[in-house]
């Protein structure tokens, strides 16, 4: 590669592999850097703890796109690698093998690691996290000689990977630190439905459940919790969230703490510097303009069309609904919005049903849906949350009215 690099992207996720096309789309005629931690090109993360997991995808499938595809439009990647330090003044960023790139601008897309435990025995065989390719295969790997599984978390992660578990026919524990799962991200009858199905399913839920230790000599033997009890587990997977990859950037002096801060432009305080996806911390008017990390392929795909639309000299901002999805055995969630700060809620339909939507409301103005099984709601709800309407609740909970027309 010439040095400088017009544009150097530190992530090969989503986020990375979105901007890079969106250069290329935009005839931009200038050298791309893609520098990746894993070994394999830009994949889809998602299906990791769904479709992969359970065997149902193979990993080509989960490419983002072909290695034919960045040769031809000339992305060069390193693979592999890591930046371990950014010099912002003299635009280099400098790789854990020690060599210095000099960059014009530094798209930051390295995503986040996953949180760990740091009880005693958190780090025996055995005790899983579901972050990337390699991680789903050492879980592959062991399925068959598991018997009894622990899940800790009782987010989305914990909650699709003990979907597939059960599929499996494994015996599983899922544990859930607060009074009940989801509840950071749901209200509670979103939250009860999920416990329910789960026990339906086998899956013995666990809530206010904190974790003393895990057991094992080598291999992981075993859970033991708060209150002395112990748990025979043959694999654990810790499912509780990520921590942000952004040390060399707060190093370097950017902005941040729980990711590194962006502006509108998703630029970071450093010059030149650029921070997307799951680790930039931005102002969202769907969260009333507080600073939010959003973890999820829509965030990534479109902070990273900003990007490059600001580095191909558009005049862009970053305003778009987030949206999300979860498939857990027949169900398929989808949700439109955040429910940040909502001081009301409307539940749409019969949850007994499978079938039915959660609405969240903010002094009378709807902010977001989940939508269980509901592709209709999803679809026609997202006006009603991109233009904060205030809808007559009795109408927003007849299922007889549909959404499209409270949107009108």
């Amino acid at each position: 590669m010439p040095d400088p690099v017009d544009v150097l992207i530190v992530g090969a996720g989503h986020a990375g592999a979105a901007v890079a096309i969106a250069l290329r789309q935009g005839k931009f005629e200038g050298t791309i850097l893609v520098i990746g931690a894993e070994p394999e090109l830009p994949y889809e993360r998602p299906p990791l703890s769904k479709e992969y997991l359970a065997g149902d995808k193979p990993f080509e499938r989960l490419l983002i796109r072909p290695e034919a595809f960045w040769a031809e439009r000339e992305v060069t990647f390193r693979l592999g690698t890591t930046i371990v330090s950014v010099d912002p003044a003299g635009h280099g960023a400098t790789t854990d093998a020690g060599d210095t790139i000099r960059y014009r601008r530094l798209v930051w897309a390295a995503g986040g690691a996953p949180r760990r435990l740091d009880c005693g025995g958190h780090q025996l065989a055995g005790v899983h996290t579901v972050r990337t390719r390699a991680d789903a295969d050492r879980m592959m790997a062991e399925l068959p000689d598991v018997t009894r599984a622990v899940v800790i978390g009782g987010g989305y992660i914990g909650l699709e990977a003990a979907a597939v578990l059960a599929k499996f026919g494994k015996k599983i524990v899922l544990l859930e630190a607060l009074d009940r799962v989801l509840a950071r991200v749901a209200g509670e009858p979103l939250s009860r439905f999920f416990e329910a199905e789960h026990r339906a399913h086998g899956v013995d839920v666990r809530l206010g459940a904190a974790v003393d230790s895990i057991l094992g000599d080598a291999r992981v033997a075993g859970v033991q919790l708060a209150d002395g009890s112990v748990l025979d587990a043959d694999m654990v997977i810790v499912g509780i969230g990520i921590v942000p990859a952004v040390a060399p950037l707060l190093a370097a002096g950017a902005v941040g703490g729980n990711g590194v801060a962006v502006d509108g432009q998703c630029r970071t305080s450093l010059p030149d510097v650029f921070a997307i996806g799951d680790c930039a911390l931005h102002a969202n008017r769907f969260a009333d303009g507080a600073r939010v990390r959003i973890e999820s392929v829509q965030n990534a795909n479109d902070q990273a069309a900003v990007a490059a639309g600001v580095i191909l000299g558009k005049s862009v901002d970053y305003d778009t609904v987030p949206w999300f999805w979860s498939n857990q055995y027949d169900i398929k969630l989808q949700t439109i919005g955040l429910a940040i700060g909502h001081d009301e809620l409307i539940v749409r339909g019969e949850p007994a049903s499978r079938s039915f939507t959660v609405i969240y409301l903010k002094a009378g103005r709807v902010i977001a849906l989940d939508c269980i099984n509901a592709v209709k709601d999803y679809v026609h709800g997202r006006k009603l949350v991109v233009e904060g309407h205030k809808v007559d609740p009795a109408r927003l909970k007849d299922p007889a009215v549909p959404l499209k027309e409270l949107a009108g």
